[in-house]
């Protein structure tokens, strides 16, 4: 009887993960890398570069020279100095003087009853001299001079309000290094999957652009100042639909994050990102929480049936189970694969399956603890 109902329950979790693994992840391995523009012409609309920095003074001199050498003819960089006390000020009086693109606006306070974020990307964005917005952090350096065309064509040249980019993290020796490879990779088929499907549900402010018009529009991060992060997921579960929103999907358009290198500050990183969840929409919740809790299903009945049939020596049935878990593997394996080749031109992913069991485990504990916390902080 045991034995029956734990069948129902795996094969009922195996038929939502392949609808999930089939017909939606498989949206991106399938999906054509956009194109880049051949066109330098000089009426090509105008865009701002809005970076907000807290004392990042040495991620600014390496980032700023690099804004300042994209390939494209009308655009300027926007550095919002957010009450930075490293010498931030100084180094932007500098630079401003060797690249005319560079222009910077200083943030001496944050109001209490909003977060600091928010109100620097705010103040900046409403002295932003042009209407297309491209943001991004100063930790995060573009890998192509073709980042600006890339990455705001769909808001240019294709009428969207919203242009999703991915933002993977430096590469280095170590298991947390190895995780957090994957753990973005996967973020990142999770929220470019949805998008494709109609249904996007988040973006990451480090490779994110939209209309200066259409944040004015909304009143900026209205019903969103309280919360603690959310400057770029929430905003855009808040407006993004199927019809406003496409994504950008290319190597050349991407910007590579410095990871954390404890794991003390990586999981304070990831509550917050949790946090943010707690506050999207219902639908967007039950879409995530359907494939979260039939992958739970999946492995717990999975791994309970298997120990079950190995004690009763049914190898026949052992078998079976053995053989559609590792069939499922493949197919996503597969997939996490292709994505990667799409998102990052490298096709090397190793351990997809144990990282897979991982993940259940992470997703739930320091998931629950994000979702619960009722404090989170930017800097």
């Amino acid at each position: 009887m045991i034995n029956d109902v734990l069948w129902i329950v795996f094969l009922v979790a195996l038929g939502v993960q392949l609808i999930y693994i089939l017909l939606i992840f498989t949206r991106l391995s399938f999906f054509n890398r956009n194109k880049i523009s051949t066109s330098n012409s000089n009426t090509s609309e105008g865009v701002t570069i809005i970076v907000a920095a807290h004392n990042e003074k040495e991620n600014l001199k390496k980032l700023i020279p690099i804004l300042c050498s994209q390939d494209y003819p009308n655009y300027d960089v926007m550095i919002i100095n957010d009450r930075s006390f490293d010498g931030t000020r100084v180094l932007l009086e500098k630079m401003m003087g060797q690249y005319p693109q560079l222009r910077t606006v200083t943030i001496k306070y944050t109001p209490d009853h909003v977060t600091s974020k928010k109100y620097a990307l705010t103040l900046g964005i409403k002295v932003a001299k042009n209407d297309v917005l491209l943001l991004t952090d100063a930790d995060c350096i573009p890998q192509s001079d073709q980042w600006i065309r890339l990455m705001t064509a769909p808001v240019r040249e294709e009428g969207k309000t919203f242009a999703l980019g991915y933002s993977p993290y430096e590469r280095d020796h170590g298991v947390l290094n190895k995780w957090i490879q994957f753990e973005t990779l996967w973020t990142g088929l999770l929220y470019f999957s949805f998008a494709l499907w109609g249904a996007p549900f988040m973006g990451v402010g480090r490779n994110l652009s939209y209309r200066r018009g259409f944040f004015m529009e909304k009143k900026a991060f209205k019903d969103l100042w309280q919360i603690d992060c959310g400057d770029d997921d929430l905003f855009i579960n808040k407006y993004a639909n199927g019809k406003n929103t496409s994504v950008v999907i290319h190597p050349d358009s991407i910007t590579l994050s410095r990871p954390k290198s404890t794991w003390k500050s990586y999981f304070r990183q990831k509550k917050r990102h949790f946090h943010a969840g707690k506050y999207y929409r219902g639908k967007d919740k039950q879409k995530i929480g359907l494939y979260s809790f039939s992958h739970l299903l999946f492995w717990g009945s999975g791994i309970t049936l298997a120990i079950f049939l190995g004690l009763s020596q049914n190898w026949e049935q052992f078998s079976l189970i053995m053989g559609i878990t590792i069939v499922r593997s493949i197919l996503l394996t597969s997939v996490v694969t292709s994505a990667r080749k799409k998102l990052e031109g490298n096709t090397k992913v190793f351990w997809t399956s144990l990282y897979d069991v991982i993940y259940l485990g992470y997703f739930w504990i320091i998931g629950t603890l994000g979702y619960q916390s009722k404090k989170v902080r930017w800097k």
